[in-house]
C-alpha cells in the first residue's frame, strides 16, 4: 500500500521538476533568439514616451501592436514604442506559424508632465502670409517625405548618447495652459551650450534622411536621421550640417553644429525623436545627462 504522504511527496517532486524544466525551456528559447510564447522578453522604459525592445516568440510570422503590424528583424527582434499621450494601457500580438496567437497585455504608466498655467489666453498671432503658407507646405512637404523613408539601420538596437552636453533649456513634455486651453506641449529635448557653433553628434547610428541647409521657416537648418525600425531623430536650429541625405552615420560621429536658425529666441539645440507618429522623450533613450 503506498502511503498517503510518498504520493505527495511525489508530486511536489514532479512539480518542480516540471518549473525548473519550463525555466530552462524558456531560458533556451531566449539563447535561440526566440522569447517564451506570450513572453515577448520586453526590456526599456514601458511609460508615456518611452519605448520597448523584444524578441519575438518563435516561430512568429506576424507581430501586431496596438492593432498594427509591427516589422520584425530577422534575428526576431523588434521595437515598439508610446507616445507622451498614450493611454494605460496596450498589447502586442504574434501570429504563429501554427495559427496560435501569442499576446500579451502592457501597463504604460503615466507620467507628471510639467505644466505652467496662464491665466490669460494665447496672444493673437498675425494671421501668415500667403507667402509664408507656400513655403511652409514646402517645407512640410519634405518633412513627410523624409519620414516615409526606411533603412534597415542597426541605431534602434543601440543605447543612445547625448548629442551634446549642456543645460536643459526646455523639457520633453512641458506643456502650457492657457485659460484652460492646452497649448502644444513642448515635443524634444531642448539643449543650451551658451554659444552657437557648438559641435553635436550623432545619438545612434543611422541614415540622413534630411539635411536642410537652406533653413525652414521654424525648424531652421535640420536634420533627421532614420535609425531603424521606424524609429528616428531630428536636430533643429543648427547653424552648420556637416553631413548630406543619404550619408550613413555612426553613433559619436560629428553632424553639426548648434545654432538658433528659424523660430529661436536663443542658441540651442533641439533634439526630437519619433516612433513612428508617436513622440518620444530622449532622456528616456540617453538616460541621465552627466
Amino acid at each position: 500500500m503506498i502511503r498517503p504522504r510518498f504520493v505527495l511527496a511525489g508530486l511536489v517532486s514532479l512539480a518542480l521538476a516540471a518549473a525548473q524544466f519550463s525555466g530552462l525551456t524558456a531560458r533556451a528559447a531566449e539563447a535561440l533568439g526566440a522569447a517564451p510564447l506570450n513572453d515577448f522578453a520586453l526590456s526599456g522604459e514601458l511609460t508615456q514616451g518611452g519605448w520597448a525592445r523584444g524578441v519575438a516568440p518563435r516561430g512568429a510570422s506576424q507581430l501586431t501592436f496596438d492593432g498594427k503590424p509591427v516589422a520584425l528583424a530577422a534575428d526576431g527582434r523588434f521595437l515598439i514604442a508610446f507616445d507622451r499621450d498614450a493611454g494605460p494601457a496596450t498589447q502586442i500580438s504574434a501570429r504563429l506559424a501554427d495559427g496560435r496567437v501569442a499576446a500579451r497585455s502592457l501597463a504604460i504608466s503615466r507620467r507628471a508632465w510639467k505644466l505652467e498655467y496662464i491665466p490669460i489666453g494665447p496672444r493673437p498671432g498675425a494671421a501668415p502670409s500667403a507667402e509664408f503658407a507656400r513655403r511652409r507646405a514646402l517645407e512640410l512637404a519634405q518633412i513627410n517625405a523624409a519620414r516615409a523613408i526606411a533603412h534597415d539601420s542597426p541605431g534602434w538596437r543601440q543605447t543612445f548618447i547625448w548629442p551634446v552636453y549642456g543645460r536643459i533649456s526646455g523639457r520633453f513634455g512641458s506643456q502650457r495652459i492657457y485659460n484652460g486651453t492646452p497649448g502644444s506641449y513642448h515635443s524634444g529635448m531642448d539643449i543650451a551650450t551658451g554659444t552657437s557653433g557648438t559641435p553635436f553628434v550623432a545619438p545612434a547610428d543611422g541614415v540622413v534622411v534630411l539635411a536642410a541647409q537652406s533653413p525652414f521657416t521654424l525648424e531652421g537648418r535640420l536634420l533627421m536621421i532614420d535609425h531603424g525600425m521606424g524609429l528616428g531623430s531630428a536636430f533643429l536650429h543648427c547653424s552648420k550640417l556637416a553631413v548630406k541625405a543619404g550619408d550613413v552615420v555612426r553613433q559619436g560621429q560629428y553632424i553639426g553644429n548648434i545654432g538658433m536658425t528659424g523660430r529661436a529666441t536663443g542658441p540651442h539645440l533641439h533634439w526630437s525623436i519619433k516612433w513612428r507618429d508617436s513622440r518620444l522623450d530622449p532622456s528616456l533613450f540617453a538616460g541621465p545627462m552627466r
